[in-house]
Parts: structure tokens; sequence; C-alpha cells
């Protein structure tokens, strides 16, 4: 059965987020495909995708590498995601579904509850899936593939620290979620961007912060020829 090329993509862009693979290092076809258990056709393809992301560059005499972001990158995309993520969810209070609402009211439970028993990486989880159910609801699909792809580079390029005040942060989600509920677009924005501005803080750059690459790199999950892949 031939693997799509978009659970390859998702994959290699997977491992290169994680640090399997460092920046600048190559990322030859032979190699990826026997990683994943694929053909050389789809690692091809998903190479040819990463490098319109911005993951991956063609050098010549090398062919394809990891990218190295510089610092201006890395604040741009902190910039671009402070001016979108306000934009889904102004959005998000005109679009959205009561299935979206149904779901974004039970993340804030559960973020509050974490929150109140101090649980860091259950947190940092359930604020990824927040912030990925709110760019669905904005009804935007070119919105919501850009707001995923910012989240993939910000957690490629930064180590985030846990907020100060965790119980402050999942308010703010709740304030948020109330703007939607209402269709206050104006305030949902507002409140989004406030929220937005403040985690942006907690963000340090991971090639700048002097992180042992041992810190970063996390064993694969894959072959890809798996059920449950992220798209």
């Amino acid at each position: 059965m031939r693997i799509p090329a978009h659970s390859v993509c998702t994959a290699i862009r997977d491992d290169i987020v994680a640090g399997v693979y460092e920046r600048g290092s190559r990322l030859t076809e032979e190699l990826l495909a026997r990683r994943y258990g694929v053909s050389r056709v789809p690692v091809r393809e998903a190479l040819r995708t990463l490098e319109a992301e911005g993951f991956v560059v063609t050098r010549r005499h090398a062919g394809a590498c990891v990218a190295e972001p510089t610092e201006q990158e890395g604040a741009d995309v902190l910039e671009m995601r402070m001016l979108l993520e306000p934009l889904g969810a102004s959005r998000a209070a005109q679009r959205r579904t009561e299935a979206h609402l149904k779901v974004l009211r039970g993340l804030v439970r559960l973020g509050q509850e974490r929150a109140r028993r101090g649980n860091s990486e259950d947190l940092r989880s359930l604020g990824g899936w927040f912030h990925e159910t709110l760019a669905q609801a904005s009804g935007s699909p070119a919105l919501t593939s850009m707001l995923t792809q910012l989240r993939h580079k910000i957690a490629w390029m930064y180590v985030v620290d846990a907020p100060a005040n965790p119980a402050e942060s999942w308010a703010e989600h709740g304030a948020i979620v109330d703007a939607v509920a209402r269709g206050d677009g104006e305030r949902a924005r507002a409140i989004t961007a406030l929220h937005t501005e403040r985690s942006g803080a907690v963000h340090r750059l991971r090639f700048a912060a002097g992180q042992d690459r041992a810190d970063r790199v996390r064993t694969s999950q894959h072959p890809v020829n798996v059920t449950g892949l992220r798209h």
C-alpha cells in the first residue's frame, strides 16, 4: 500500500521539530525512505512541501538540508502569530459551531483544573489543543493552516517556559470562549491579542539558549504506516 506523502511529511516535520535532525543536517531521500519504511517518491514530495513551509532548504552540492532559522526569522514567526491568532478568534465568534464551543469549554475546564494542580505538561498539551480548536472554529481553512504551521515553527524554534500564573492564563482562555460564545468578535480579538502578547514573553529561542541537543532529541515514534497520525 502506498503511504501518502502528507503522512511522510508529518513524520519528517515532527522529527525536525523534536530535534532528531539538527539544523543544517542533510536529509537524503534514501535514508529517509528507509527510516520511515516508504519509497523515495513520497519522501521527495514531502521534502518539497517542507521546503515551502521553511523547514527544509535545498543547497547546491548538498541537496535537501534542515533549515537554519535566524533570530530575526524567529521574531517574525512570533509576530505573525500575534497578528493572526486574534483574527482567528474574531472569525470564530461569527462562525463557530456548537461542537466547537463544547470542545473549547471542555478544554477550559480541564485546563483550569490542571492549573490548580500545577501539572505543566498537561497544560502545554491542553493549550495546544485549545488554540488548534479555536483556529478551526474560525471557519477559514487557509487561516487554520497558517496558524498550524506557525505552531510547528514556534515549537521548533523556541523553548516555552511555563507561565508564572497558569490559572490567570486559563482564565484568559475562558474569557476568549465566553466572547466567542456571545458572538462578540471585537472582545474575542482583544482578549486573544493580550493573551498572545503575554505568552510570547515565556518563549526563548532554542538556538540562542545554549540548550544541549540531548535535551531536545526525542525518540521518533515512526514509521509512518501506522494509524493515528495527526496531519
